[in-house]
């Protein structure tokens, strides 16, 4: 709440240095040489963001080396995640699919008894490797991680803008811009990965095969999927000194150029519900680990945990340069046209915590926002 006050209130506070020196032929409130002092102008603003999607850095709860019991896990998790490209491994994948592949057909399909040596048929249906036989994993490659070809993009945007003017001289001018604050959408680029890898480490009559190599992406989230990954109002007063070329009563078209500085805020973040879920379900994945259910997060199961997420922008201030025209109707209104450009980007974090884990996932990604405002609207002197 005090940084939306922020930006209406800084506004107001210039008016005191206005008119503190009211014998001031440059900080007057009374006109002066043929112009006026003060000038409000309202009209379509129209926000069009210029920046690339930047990728997203991950960091999880899962440090380098985490050790973590498999428990009772599917067997196709298992076959899946072995890395084949490490010498041997693809042999002993193929012993433990054909162990596997006995029990499943002579002894859990026939349902001669429930369960075999190493497997048994779980109440889904499926084919589970025995925790006793799976062993513990040595987990790699969750620590932390870019994603390369993902991040977000904000939308174009119109709203209401407003500008007012205070006129130290004929030419020079001091801009405050405004505007309703807008909902912005925020399209997301690409999938989201996680790049596990490891060893499993077999117990009892699995032993026989000897650590495993691990490796697997398992995928967490496609942010472009389900439509704007997220959006957020985005509060963006810009201050600007500008000088005007011309002559008032001399010249009714008067081009003018500035330059300043722009202040974003971005409030009622939400993201979309959709990969909320996603990211929900990825909480679950690092508490199973954590919790020593490393065969549950390979599953994709849920944990005891209740993961919350949370998304947070960061505020900015960003240099903007503008160039525009005024055309005088009379001597007090005019019409106002102008295109600024402003050299914009922040930081965007989505965290997913539980109360007792904390923080499980901080994924943070730049957001590029480098617009350019298109601005037509009416004006008044006084």
């Amino acid at each position: 709440m005090n940084k939306i006050l922020l930006c209406t209130a800084v506004s107001i506070a210039t008016l005191p240095i206005m008119s503190h020196a009211t014998n001031s032929p440059y900080f007057s409130l009374k006109n002066g040489d043929g112009f006026k002092r003060f000038s409000v102008s309202v009209g379509a603003l129209h926000v069009m963001p210029q920046g690339k999607a930047q990728p997203f850095h991950v960091n999880t709860a899962v440090n380098e080396g985490t050790k973590s019991k498999v428990g009772d896990v599917q067997a196709t998790s298992v076959l899946d995640a072995i890395d084949e490209s490490q010498n041997g491994a693809s042999t002993k994948k193929g012993i433990l699919k054909g162990l596997l592949d006995v029990e499943k057909t002579t002894i859990l399909d026939l349902g001669i008894i429930n369960q075999g040596l190493i497997s048994y048929k779980g109440n889904d249906g499926q084919q589970y490797l025995k925790g006793n036989i799976a062993g513990e994993a040595t987990l790699y490659g969750l620590s932390d991680w870019d994603n390369a070809g993902t991040g977000l993009e904000a939308d174009d945007v119109t709203t209401l803008g407003i500008m007012t003017n205070y006129f130290f001289t004929d030419n020079i001018s001091f801009e405050m811009k405004a505007g309703i604050p807008p909902k912005v959408d925020l399209q997301g680029q690409g999938k989201i990965y996680a790049p596990l890898s490891g060893i499993a480490t077999p117990e009892g009559i699995g032993a026989i095969l000897g650590d495993l190599p691990l490796k697997k992406s398992i995928e967490i989230t496609d942010l472009g999927a389900y439509g704007p990954a997220a959006t957020a109002r985005a509060w963006t007063p810009a201050f600007e000194f500008q000088y005007h070329f011309g002559k008032t009563g001399v010249n009714k078209f008067r081009p003018y150029v500035g330059f300043g500085m722009m202040y974003a805020y971005f409030n009622e973040l939400k993201i979309n519900p959709r990969t909320e879920q996603d990211l929900i379900a990825a909480g679950h994945m690092i508490a199973n680990i954590k919790d020593g259910k490393a065969g549950a997060a390979l599953d994709g199961k849920p944990s005891s945990t209740n993961p919350k997420v949370d998304l947070e922008a960061s505020d900015t201030f960003a240099p903007i340069a503008t160039v525009g025209f005024t055309y005088d109707f009379n001597d007090k209104w005019f019409a106002v046209g102008s295109v600024s450009y402003a050299h914009m980007k922040n930081d965007t974090t989505i965290t997913v915590s539980d109360d007792t884990h904390g923080e499980l996932i901080r994924s943070q990604a730049d957001i590029e926002i480098n617009p350019i405002l298109a601005y037509a609207g009416i004006g008044i002197r006084f």
